[in-house]
């Protein structure tokens, strides 16, 4: 998929002019974050899980990590990533150009806890070299998010910044 379908995608929500491309790859957290010049963990990454019923995708701050007792907790199975090939079928999306928007019906998308302490954040947008900003309540609106979990580690310092969904 590109970067054009998801800016299509996102027209309905009036933030298809928000999606910005880079000359630079954006595909890791830390290229997204020098591609934007903002610090790693506001980079939204969308994680590809397996699921009980098709594909889960955790949309995590950069600095968060799956938790595999609170993904079996909260999914009710292990955390398996897909593979590139499944992640690729599955979510329509490379590896690198992941994102919540525009997924087939079997990708259900939840939003990690670890992104309520920003008031923006920034997900890919379909290709390694983009990504859109938004705050945390638009992202809940536009992925058509199935809810908040609390699936991620590593990110529980000092976070005092929050947005409100």
């Amino acid at each position: 998929m590109s970067t054009e379908k998801v800016r299509e995608y996102l027209k309905q929500f009036g933030k298809q002019d928000a999606v910005q491309e880079f000359d630079v790859s954006s595909a890791t957290v830390e290229l997204a974050a020098q591609a934007l010049g903002v610090e790693p963990a506001r980079i939204a990454k969308t994680i590809s899980l397996m699921g009980k019923e098709g594909c889960v995708l955790i949309v995590a701050a950069g600095d968060g990590k799956i938790d595999g007792s609170r993904f079996k907790k909260t999914f009710g199975l292990k955390a398996k990533m897909l593979n590139p090939e499944e992640t690729e079928e599955l979510t329509g999306y490379r590896v690198g150009g992941i994102c919540p928007f525009a997924n087939p019906e079997g990708a259900k998308v939840y939003l990690d806890e670890s992104l309520r302490r920003f008031q923006t954040i920034f997900p890919a947008c379909g290709t390694s070299n983009s990504a859109v900003e938004m705050t945390c309540e638009e992202l809940e609106q536009c992925a058509r998010s199935q809810g908040w979990v609390d699936v991620c580690k590593g990110w529980r310092e000092d976070s005092t910044e929050r947005c409100e969904s």
